[in-house]
């Protein structure tokens, strides 16, 4: 039960949250993860800060994900997501954030897992 969330502080058409929702979709495998349980929200034009100033070009990414991935894995998605922000966005990586969260107890259709 993954989910990814980005926040970046560029502006997102239609097309280009369908080509990330696939690349998120791909890069879940890599903290050992389905894309078929995957859920991803984008949300663009976000104000960020770093440092104390507001960053242009910028991301936050959280990943929140069932149980605990390895610090290994955790490290490859992050270089993934870094790299599909760049690619995608023109979002250098001195300006993304990516935060990892383990959760032990996710609901989903109305139990736990």
């Amino acid at each position: 039960m993954p989910y990814i969330e980005a926040k970046v502080t560029v502006p997102v058409g239609p097309e280009k949250m369908e080509v990330l929702k696939a690349r998120f979709g791909r890069a879940v495998s890599l903290i050992r993860k389905p894309e078929s349980y995957l859920m991803v929200g984008i949300e663009p034009e976000r104000d960020l800060w770093f440092a104390g100033k507001k960053l242009e070009r910028g991301a936050y990414v959280s990943v929140s994900a069932f149980g605990n991935p390895a610090r290994a894995d955790c490290g490859k998605m992050a270089a993934e997501l870094t790299k599909i922000l760049k690619e995608e966005l023109d979002i250098p990586g001195e300006s993304v954030y990516v935060t990892f969260h383990p959760v032990d107890n996710w609901g989903w259709e109305g139990s736990l897992f």
